[in-house]
């Protein structure tokens, strides 16, 4: 009785979660293209538009001069592109001012010596923000690389949507079958927040780190990083500033329009969110344990019931099953083979295990270390944005 109640249990949350992927996917789709948009768009209404780009680099020497480069080559708009270095102990110094020497529309500013109550990010981000003269700014990390025409394509979809906020997902290359599943199944559970973004219900937010657009003003009323000093999940709550302060969003899986060094392989992946997955569980304990250890048993019971050849164990392994679908979708909006939406289901226990891992190692730590930085958690918890 215990076994097929626990089967059934497990085959109407699978049925559920694959239902509310599908039809939040209905809204997380890709960037329209720029022939698309100036299809029903005045293109020259963003080439009078200045934006500045912020960026917070650390020890990025291997790929900061190719992300600089990238959006000097962005076509359409006029920019500044803003690099404060955050204390790099490489390279990346000198490879800035030589960027700047060549070309007048890259400035850079140094950090030496970080300020008490701020994470390392956030405040050269909130540096780089204070010097933007552009009438939107544009957070993206030190190592996304973008296409030529994606700034201006985003600027159309927010004056043709009157929005506040374009924000992208990051765009990965994973040379592994694991690698892509991983990144597939991570997609789906950020489904529902772009979705509640794109359809403007009350309380939905999203931001990603790789490209955060904003509308200077809007930036500006919701006093931007200057009330993030200690957020670790500083992409994702300043949409919800911005969404507190009156900012519409819309919101895009990045795919090849962003391509971002988080790892091509899941275990990469994996390291890269050692520093988030505990936060996004607002450093609960029993928060993170239910996600991981309560999903672990919906999957299993997906793996093992059809070996029972009970109906109810043979309908939870097609309730996992059923996850092929929606990961059908991102994969194709992504340009992936279907195979690796097959294999999806098989890998959800890395995304538990990531969950697992960053709460034990923040735990263990007694708080994270983010970039040679150590960040005690009561100061996390304190410097929480809710």
């Amino acid at each position: 009785m215990f076994l097929t109640i626990y089967f059934c249990v497990a085959a109407a949350c699978w049925l559920g979660i694959c239902g509310g992927a599908l039809f939040h996917l209905r809204w997380a789709r890709r960037l329209p293209s720029f022939a698309a948009l100036i299809a029903e768009s005045d293109a020259s209404m963003v080439e009078r538009v200045r934006c500045s780009v912020v960026i917070a680099a650390r020890d990025e020497v291997e790929r900061i001069e190719a992300t600089v480069r990238h959006l000097l080559a962005q076509t359409g708009v006029e920019m500044e592109v803003i690099v404060v270095d955050d204390r790099s102990t490489d390279g990346t110094g000198e490879i800035l001012r030589r960027l700047a020497a060549e070309d007048s529309r890259v400035r850079t500013e140094r950090v030496e010596v970080l300020p008490d109550g701020w994470l390392g990010k956030c405040h050269a981000c909130h540096r780089g923000a204070e010097t933007a003269t552009g009438e939107w700014i544009l957070f993206t990390d030190a190592d996304s690389w973008s296409r030529p025409d994606l700034i201006s394509r985003a600027l159309l979809v927010a004056e043709r949507d009157s929005v506040d906020h374009i924000t992208l997902t990051m765009g990965v290359t994973p040379a592994t079958l694991a690698g892509r599943a991983w990144h597939i199944t991570f997609l789906m559970t950020l489904a529902g927040y772009v979705s509640g973004a794109n359809r403007d219900r009350p309380k939905a937010h999203i931001g990603m780190g790789a490209f955060n657009l904003v509308r200077a003003s809007a930036y500006r009323a919701c006093r931007g990083y200057e009330a993030l000093r200690m957020e670790v999940l500083d992409d994702i709550r300043l949409g919800l500033l911005l969404h507190r302060a009156g900012g519409r969003t819309r919101g895009f899986i990045g795919g090849d329009d962003m391509d971002c060094d988080w790892g091509v392989t899941a275990s990469r992946m994996i390291q890269h969110t050692e520093k988030n997955y505990f936060a996004a569980a607002d450093f609960n304990v029993v928060a993170a344990l239910f996600l991981s250890f309560g999903n672990t048993l919906l999957w299993l019971a997906g793996i093992v019931g059809p070996f029972t050849g009970t109906p109810a164990g043979i309908a939870a392994g097609f309730g996992l099953l059923s996850m092929i679908l929606p990961a059908n979708i991102v994969a194709k909006r992504l340009g992936w083979s279907p195979l690796t939406a097959l294999a999806t289901p098989l890998f959800f226990p890395l995304m538990l295990y990531a969950i697992l891992r960053s709460t034990v190692l923040t735990l263990r730590q007694g708080g994270i270390r983010w970039r040679e930085t150590f960040y005690p958690l009561a100061a996390l918890r304190a410097g929480r944005v809710r």
